[in-house]
């Protein structure tokens, strides 16, 4: 069984800066990529950062040049450095991760999400 354990979420003043953190356990030969999506109340999740195995990068318009996304393949682990924090940014972030190669095949696994509250 494949999980993902997010830490790093918490309370900020707007303009601060936050770091998040999800590392991927179990029986894992690789991981292509890995993610993370935002879900504000009563809207839908939304991609908000995603790096491919090899290094690619993609963002979402709305935190691009903010939010800088990372991955350290040897502890099957994302980041998420959050910097210049909006009040439109307060959610809760879930770590994605996609094609996973495991025991049990071939999986897409999410965290069990993080709250960010970012204060005006």
């Amino acid at each position: 069984q494949v999980q993902l354990v997010e830490s790093g979420g918490g309370l900020v003043q707007a303009g601060g800066s936050l770091r998040l953190s999800c590392a991927a356990s179990g029986s894992i030969f690789s991981i292509n990529a890995m993610g993370w999506y935002r879900q504000a109340p009563g809207e839908q999740r939304e991609l908000v950062a995603a790096i491919a195995s090899g290094g690619t990068t993609n963002y979402a318009d709305s935190v691009k040049g903010r939010f800088t996304i990372s991955r350290d393949n040897a502890k099957n682990t994302v980041y998420l450095q959050m910097n210049s924090l909006k009040p439109e940014d307060t959610a809760v972030y879930y770590c994605n991760a996609d094609r996973v190669a495991s025991l049990d095949g071939w999986l897409e696994v999410w965290g069990q999400g993080t709250l960010v509250t970012v204060s005006s």
